[in-house]
């Protein structure tokens, strides 16, 4: 760990200072040679690709496109560290469990199969037919094949996603939990019926001629640095940024290309906002609301594009002129000023991209805030021309191609139709259940076997308390997976950790070697060929893991599961043949770079069950949780915690404990608020609190508490009343019952909490 400290850090993202992280990753990971080498394959045609974000690759072509976290991501997989069943067999899962996070991925690559002796409370070697026995007997003896729960990592890849979902519907369940359920689940169930996609409509194209680009609740500088890029290049030919985010984010200020030898030689950077707007945690659908009031005022509008391509314009302008503007200024912290100079930076521009991520999904009414995107986009016609349209920004590479593959708990019945047509059997077309729903089921005893293709599911998950006894309520958990992580030490009666090749590794099977393909945040589809050799001759690939377990557990099945997952070109055309928009799969995918997946909107065909786009009109949220909460507890100060990542990490891989860009070294137990909220409360920058979050639902009158404690105080330019800290450290916090209108998905940015002096300060300062 590096020296504790709170440090101001002057310089922009990227730079020298990424060079420099990166260079010390490598290091620590045993690789410096290697780990340099493997980069250069990253995002090339005959390379891999970054197992970091789904942001999209310029060209596969280049170079090398760099990337400061994708590199420690490639890094983390490529280490010479090895996970053997001697390394984690030397301790119980006892004593595992008092190891953080950083120190658990840090025994490096797994490398054989491992079961749980209880008798010993330890991992130990076993073998795969054994294991994948052990699976196929305890799902063949469940009464009911929904009480088997099958989990999915947004980095499994298309070929592997489409042969889990094909085992599990034929074992007769749709219970797919994944990571969208828990980061862009609203932007799918937003954008669905309003543009008849649940994707984004842009290309990196688009970016290029787009003339003003905002930037909604989103860090790229730290969850998908390649994106400064594409900023960077907009502003340099005179395009607006308009970034909308609670905290200042050096990423959003301030970018340093380490590709720009000039820039890196003479220390110099670039600007990324040109205008930038601090509002309150949750206070999106307000501005947004605001920000089309005043474009609807002004007469802005264009109605060609309405009159052709809209439906229910009339109840839109109804309820946004029937609005006042006093409400609107109070929800989104900015003032009527501000909210109509963004207004007016919008209407002024013809191509306008709307970004977004994580900040505007995670919270009660994020449908709505999505959907409020769109409306913005519909009244100036900005959805289905060059340089314009929705950009939703995802996280795990291939989180959107395992949705397309049929990674989904609902899904849509012409999926199911065709997929018993080509492989002759009938799917289970009940919906299955959700994250959420999965840790209530196994909480009530109805999930009895839990199955994770990748992921860390105990660290990620909300109500870290209930997550973690509701795994341990089950017959068996079963872990797919690179390295050891907090999942596996949460575990069921019985369990299995089973190590796989990564993104990164030569993959040969009995056809010769493979490749597998992902799809990017913009729909392009593209091949991905390891370059390295396997850390271990003891892995198999996750297709073959899903056949072998398929085989275990189906043994009447029709389906030649050991030959698919032998040749993932068959699986391909497997691929093909259920899903038209894949027609020609092999063969497109000789293309440098890809392929594009076909977009109906951004085609502006309309998807949708009037056959145009809708405009949608939502009233403003009144009955929010926070103030919900201060009505009960007037006595004490409740803020609203967003949580978020630090920059030595992605997702829940820590790779180290600073956060840079935040001035943060050698902590990660912090809590961000603002100077005169400490000043206020009678605190101060450096003193240690407990965090408390208090949750009332709905037209309840109960408060139910959750606590974390030791977090370090540390002022920052936050809007007053917000606080920020890291996940998954804040997790704890985050209530079961409290998720998203329609998408379910945690409020993880938006939790009510009171703030108390840590009782074992004094004590814990003087060690």
């Amino acid at each position: 760990m590096s020296e504790q400290k709170i440090e101001l850090y002057d310089g922009p993202a990227g730079g020298w200072g990424a060079l420099k992280s990166v260079a010390r990753t490598l290091n620590e990971q045993g690789v410096p040679v290697k780990g340099a080498k493997t980069l250069l394959h990253a995002n090339q045609t005959d390379g891999f690709d970054c197992p970091g974000c789904a942001w999209p690759d310029r060209d596969h072509r280049s170079t090398f496109e760099f990337c400061e976290n994708g590199a420690k991501a490639v890094a983390a997989e490529a280490t010479a560290r090895r996970a053997t069943p001697e390394v984690i067999g030397a301790k119980t899962l006892a004593e595992w469990a008092g190891a953080s996070d950083f120190e658990l991925e840090a025994t490096g690559r797994l490398t054989e199969p491992l079961v749980y002796d209880p008798e010993t409370d330890r991992y130990q070697r076993t073998t795969w037919d054994a294991a994948f026995a052990l699976i196929g007997r305890e799902l063949q003896a469940l009464p009911d094949p929904n009480q088997a729960i099958f989990y999915t990592s947004g980095r499994t890849s298309n070929e592997a996603a489409f042969l889990y979902q094909l085992f599990v519907r034929e074992y007769g369940t749709n219970n797919f939990p994944d990571c969208s359920n828990m980061c862009h689940e609203p932007s799918g169930s937003g954008l669905r019926p309003t543009i008849g996609v649940g994707k984004g409509t842009v290309t990196l194209a688009d970016f290029e001629q787009a003339d003003c680009i905002l930037v909604f609740g989103q860090n790229p500088g730290t969850n998908h640095p390649r994106m400064l890029g594409e900023l960077r290049a907009a502003r340099k030919r005179g395009a607006k940024i308009i970034s909308f985010n609670p905290l200042r984010e050096r990423g959003l200020e301030r970018f340093a290309d380490p590709q720009n030898a000039m820039e890196m030689a003479t220390l110099g950077d670039s600007p990324i906002s040109s205008h930038y707007f601090q509002l309150k945690v949750g206070g999106d659908f307000a501005l947004l609301m605001g920000m089309c009031k005043r474009v609807v005022e002004r007469g802005l509008l264009d109605h060609d594009f309405i009159r052709e391509h809209t439906h229910g314009v009339d109840a839109f302008l109804a309820s946004v002129q029937a609005q006042p503007w006093a409400p609107l200024e109070l929800a989104s912290g900015l003032t009527r000023a501000q909210i109509e100079q963004a207004a007016d930076l919008y209407a002024s521009s013809e191509r306008v991209i709307a970004c977004w991520g994580m900040g505007i999904t995670q919270h009660r009414h994020s449908v709505a805030t999505i959907q409020m995107i769109v409306n913005l986009l519909l009244l100036r016609g900005n959805l289905g021309r060059p340089g314009a349209g929705a950009c939703p920004v995802r996280g795990h590479s291939n989180v959107q191609g395992d949705r397309t593959m049929g990674i989904y708990e609902k899904p849509p019945a012409a999926f199911l139709d065709r997929l018993g047509q080509v492989f002759g059997f009938e799917p289970p077309r009940a919906h299955g259940v959700d994250t959420v729903g999965a840790i209530e089921a196994m909480l009530a005893g109805r999930g009895k076997v839990f199955i994770a293709m990748g992921g860390n599911f105990a660290a990620a998950t909300p109500d870290t308390a209930a997550t973690w006894r509701a795994l341990r309520q089950c017959e068996l958990t079963v872990h797919i997976t690179t390295k050891f992580n907090r999942s596996h030490v949460v575990h069921g009666r019985q369990a299995l950790v089973l190590p796989v090749l990564g993104r990164t590794e030569i993959d040969v099977q009995a056809t010769g070697p493979q490749g597998v393909t992902v799809e990017d945040s913009m729909s392009m589809v593209h091949l991905s060929h390891g370059m390295n050799a396997p850390a271990s001759p003891h892995l198999l690939s996750e297709p073959m893991v899903v056949a072998r377990m398929a085989t275990a557990a189906l043994p009447q099945s029709r389906t030649p599961w050991l030959q698919l997952a032998g040749d993932y070109a068959a699986i391909r055309d497997k691929i093909e043949a259920v899903l038209p928009d894949f027609a020609g799969f092999n063969d497109k995918l000789k293309r440098p770079g890809g392929f594009r997946l076909r977009n109906t909107a951004s085609e502006r065909v309309w998807v949708t069950a009037s056959g145009k786009a809708e405009f949608s009109a939502h009233a403003l949220p009144t009955d929010l949780a926070t103030e919900r909460v201060a009505e009960r507890h007037r006595d004490q100060r409740v803020f609203t915690l967003t949580t978020l990542r630090s920059h030595d990490q992605y997702n829940t891989t820590i790779y180290g404990h600073d956060d840079r860009y935040r001035g943060v070294y050698g902590h990660r137990r912090v809590v961000f608020i603002n100077a005169q909220d400490l000043k206020d409360l009678g605190l101060a920058a450096g003193e240690w609190v407990d965090i408390t979050s208090l949750y009332c639902a709905e037209g309840g009158a109960d408060v139910q508490q959750r606590r974390a404690e030791r977090f370090l105080l540390v002022a920052y330019d936050i809007p007053r009343g917000c606080l920020a800290s890291y996940y998954p450290e804040t997790n704890p916090l985050v209530p079961l019952e409290s998720f998203s209108v329609t998408a379910r998905t945690p409020t993880s940015k938006s939790i009510p909490v009171v703030l108390t002096s840590h009782a074992g300060s004094a004590a814990a300062d003087a060690a």
